[in-house]
């Protein structure tokens, strides 16, 4: 147990039972009263926000949280295995902890996985992968507005919108949180 005045912005405690992720931690000294840890925590679960007002001496619960980087190998009904390059060891991760950005996942690619326990809490991709097209129509010459852009799928079967001049064949930059096209890769 540690007092309230070791934690930090980006620990992540035990609360009520629950792992938390704080956000932000700020503290207090209102004028005639006493001073105070104002903490604004994100469940890693739920995703729910909680904010408490922790007590200068209170003790909490820091979680020993170990994050690394690994291996995603292959889709197993509702688990991604992923392997660990040093020990080559396998573990399944929930898909849940991926996300939305689970969709972008290819064989091979690096993402990174936090446990707590032996237990995988968080997992998440690079913030951009790079895509082969595998289908896109062909630009019609003249349809040039500005901005524009049309449907392609990339290899690992998702739909994004990419300019006109994007090909069946090229390679673009995607970011991985919300599906957008970034650059063309040479």
């Amino acid at each position: 147990m540690s007092k309230a005045s070791e934690v930090k912005s980006g620990n992540i405690l035990r609360f009520n039972g629950e792992l938390v992720t704080v956000e932000e931690y700020i503290h207090r000294t209102p004028g005639n009263l006493r001073a105070f840890y104002q903490a604004r925590m994100r469940n890693v679960r739920t995703g729910k926000l909680v904010e408490y007002r922790f007590r200068t001496d209170e003790e909490v619960e820091i979680a020993r949280v170990e994050t690394n980087d690994y291996q995603y190998l292959y889709d197993d009904a509702d688990f991604f295995v992923v392997m660990d390059n040093n020990t080559y060891e396998q573990f399944n991760i929930p898909k849940a902890l991926f996300g939305d950005a689970a969709r972008f996942l290819k064989e091979g690619m690096n993402v990174l996985v936090a446990f707590e326990s032996d237990e995988p809490i968080m997992a998440s991709l690079p913030a951009s992968v790079e895509l082969e097209i595998t289908y896109t129509e062909p630009a019609v010459k003249g349809d040039t507005s500005t901005n524009a852009l049309k449907n392609a799928t990339v290899e690992t079967g998702v739909e994004i919108r990419v300019p006109l001049f994007i090909n069946q064949g090229d390679k673009v930059k995607v970011d991985t949180r919300t599906g957008d096209y970034i650059e063309r890769v040479k």
